[in-house]
């Protein structure tokens, strides 16, 4: 019995340790696959956040290349602007001067002391030349709408003036500015039909043109051009006007 017992406890004693052992063995694999686990989620991780942070740089860079290309798009509008402010000063220039070389040709002379003044002179030339003066001033610096105001009180106070061609010209010219072009047209028109030989005739059937077209009524505009072509041949005017003519119509011949 003694011996039975021996036994027993001996089996015990060995089976202990070695269900202790077991036990650890599976408690070192599960450590062991969560390390695992966990070292392929930070790596999956870290994978991920240097995507993102190359999405980031990526997307920096973008950034920096397109606030490049507006500042260079920005700098050459600009440019642009510049660039056709001035030209169009030149030409407003161009127009004045030529318009003052016109007036010292157009001034008739003053009679001569003793002589009897025309019974139609009833006019002041020094008011007309005055009020005239003034539209012109704002038109040249650029108040088209006063300029026109001035322009239609020249034209109504001076209806026998000698500047009344030129008058109706910038009339024309300051409704033009203002985007008014049918009325431009219609002005620029009534010089021509009015005073046809009067220098600033054929300019003004070229403006008439230019406002026909801003109006989107090209045909009648090549109709104006070809009428300044024939009746004005030697005219400035005309090489303009056939280029135009060009532009315009250029399947007909010149």
């Amino acid at each position: 019995m003694k011996a039975r017992l021996a036994a027993v406890l001996c089996c015990a004693a060995f089976a202990l340790p070695a269900h202790a052992f077991l036990s650890d063995t599976e408690a070192r694999k599960q450590v062991g696959d969560l390390r695992a686990e966990l070292t392929q989620s930070v790596e999956a991780l870290r994978q991920r956040v240097d995507s993102l942070g190359k999405n980031q740089l990526d997307f920096a860079n973008q950034l920096e290349a397109l606030r490049g290309d507006v500042a260079r798009l920005t700098g050459q509008i600009e440019v642009l602007t510049n660039s056709l402010e001035a030209a169009h000063k030149r030409q407003q220039d161009f127009y004045v001067d030529l318009d003052n070389r016109l007036r010292k040709l157009e001034t008739p002379p003053a009679p001569a002391e003793g002589a009897a003044a025309p019974a139609a002179a009833q006019a002041d030339p020094q008011a007309e030349m005055r009020d005239y003066e003034a539209a012109l001033g704002l038109f040249r610096a650029g108040k088209f709408k006063e300029a026109q105001a001035a322009f239609e009180g020249f034209v109504a106070a001076h209806p026998q003036a000698t500047l009344l061609p030129n008058a109706t010209y910038w009339l024309g010219s300051s409704l033009y500015q203002q985007k008014q072009f049918g009325k431009a047209a219609e002005t620029f028109g009534r010089v021509a039909a009015t005073w046809p030989a009067d220098a600033k005739a054929p300019d003004a059937l070229l403006a008439q043109a230019n406002a026909l077209v801003e109006a989107k009524d090209e045909k009648a505009a090549i109709k104006v051009l070809e009428t300044l072509v024939e009746k004005y041949p030697t005219s400035p005017a005309v090489e303009t006007a056939r280029a135009r003519l060009k532009a315009l119509a250029p399947k007909k011949k010149r």
